[in-house]
């Protein structure tokens, strides 16, 4: 054996074998581990108290926490107990702005420091996870004190009329499969899980397991299809790709046509986590979302809709479909609380602004946020133009002129969700720019000079046409 196998060890020569680094093919199989936990539940744990149900989570979540990042998981469990002291010993905003200051100068000081040039497996990154979990108890038990028509439809589904106990806040944190990559859920959801709401129950009256095994199965497959295929893209596309002399010697077209290649090799490895996580979450039976025409949905922790998602003819979609959980999460905890701003842009600037800073400390989180405010800022411009003009929006109904506009739109989000991508992959400002010229700057062409000449140009000639009609 030689000197570099025998300092990598069996597992790492595992991993080096499937062409993953040792920490992200330990992360997989920590999201993997949720199944065998879950069936332990199915099996012995699904009928017990309340308090044996959250010791069971603690346990498996902190096996697998400290197997991928050992004592690293000490940062998770202290912000786990001062947001429950926080919790029981603060009151109303204040509550709310010490566990959220906390967690988010915890947080970024652990990305500042353990941080390097690429995207980082450390234990920031359950912590990440945590931060949101944390702070949308708090969020949760500030709206359980204030009259319920103040409430939004969504904080009322999850507000809770009193605090957790350490055990509950503990064993909602650590849920094992979903202490890792997600998904968010509530300490609502979490309640009436272990509060058997999402159970079954035999004739006699008698509990079961929840009935959801199939819908599992289901989740886990599309998985391992979506982990084939990115391991299939591999075999000619990698992170680096796009800023390569390979992908810079081909003409353009070639180019943009790879360049959303490659953002479905990063996208799909994300998915297939998330897949993976939310199979689990299925066979606990924590993802009970009621039923549908006398048949149980198995979707409340759903973080990816597949149809929607391969289908985008928009970039709404891709916010519609990917990473749900988090964009429900912020739409209910920091959208709708930014109303006393009084300008939707402002809103969601603040929630991309949030989510930039949740991300890391690296320019290109920023520089990905800022773009997706000017795509949409964009879309939603040429969409209300759109509508506004008769003649317009006749002729996009033409059938004909309605299929082939199917096919240019979708070109156009498989194209730029990979330029989209290119600083969140990438990170630092020197690798991103030499991805944006090894792409021309097309994303810069399409999206920014949207508000400085395109939209302008488009409105002064509906106006004309106005003028000339009238």
């Amino acid at each position: 054996m030689s000197e570099q196998n025998v300092e990598l060890g069996l597992f790492g020569l595992v991993a080096h074998a499937v062409g993953v680094s040792e920490p992200a093919l330990k992360l997989l199989l920590g999201v993997l581990a949720g199944y065998p936990f879950a069936l332990i539940y199915r099996k012995y744990l699904f009928n017990q108290s309340e308090n044996r149900q959250c010791l069971y989570f603690i346990s498996c979540g902190l096996l697998i926490g400290l197997w991928n990042y050992g004592f690293g998981m000490f940062h998770c469990l202290l912000s786990i107990l001062l947001t429950y002291l926080a919790v029981h010993f603060l009151k109303g905003l204040a509550m709310v702005a010490v566990v959220s200051a906390f967690n988010f100068t915890y947080l970024l000081a652990g990305y500042c420091y353990y941080s390097t040039d690429s995207y980082d497996i450390t234990w920031t990154m359950p912590y990440c996870i945590l931060v949101l979990r944390l702070m949308g108890v708090t969020f949760d038990v500030y709206d359980g004190t204030r009259p319920k028509e103040e409430l939004s439809s969504d904080a009322l589904k999850t507000a809770l009329p009193q605090p957790p106990t350490l055990l509950q806040m503990f064993g909602h944190s650590l849920f094992p499969s979903a202490c890792l990559v997600g998904p968010q859920f509530s300490m609502r959801r979490f309640l009436d899980f272990i509060g058997a709401k999402f159970h079954s129950k035999s004739p006699e009256g008698e509990l079961l397991p929840p009935e959801s095994v199939n819908w599992a199965l289901v989740r886990f497959s599309m998985g391992v299809f979506y982990l084939a295929f990115f391991q299939l893209l591999s075999l000619f596309v990698y992170d680096d790709y796009i800023i390569s002399d390979d992908f810079a010697s081909m003409n353009l077209i070639k180019r943009m046509i790879w360049l959303g290649v490659w953002g479905r090799f990063i996208l799909y490895k994300y998915i297939s986590c998330w897949l993976f996580a939310e199979g689990a979450c299925i066979l606990f039976g924590i993802s009970h979302n009621g039923e549908e025409n006398g048949v149980t949905q198995w979707n409340g922790v759903q973080n990816i809709k597949l149809s929607v998602f391969e289908n985008s003819t928009e970039f709404n979609h891709y916010i519609m479909s990917f990473n749900v959980n988090t964009n429900q999460w912020v739409a209910q905890h920091v959208y709708k609380r930014l109303k006393f701003l009084g300008n939707k842009h402002y809103s969601q600037g603040g929630v991309l602004l949030f989510l930039a800073v949740w991300h890391g400390v690296h320019s290109g989180y920023y520089v990905t946020f800022w773009h997706e405010f000017m795509v949409m800022l964009m879309e939603r411009d040429l969409q209300s133009l759109i509508k506004s003009s008769p003649t317009a929006d006749a002729f996009l109904k033409n059938p004909i002129v309605k299929a082939l506009l199917q096919v240019v739109l979708r070109l156009y989000t498989f194209i730029f969700m990979g330029w989209s991508l290119l600083p969140f992959v990438y990170l630092k400002f020197p690798r991103y720019w030499k991805a944006f010229s090894n792409c021309s700057f097309a994303g810069v062409f399409v999206f920014y000079l949207w508000p400085i000449l395109y939209g302008p140009l488009l409105r002064m000639m509906a106006k004309k046409r106005r003028k000339t009609q009238e």
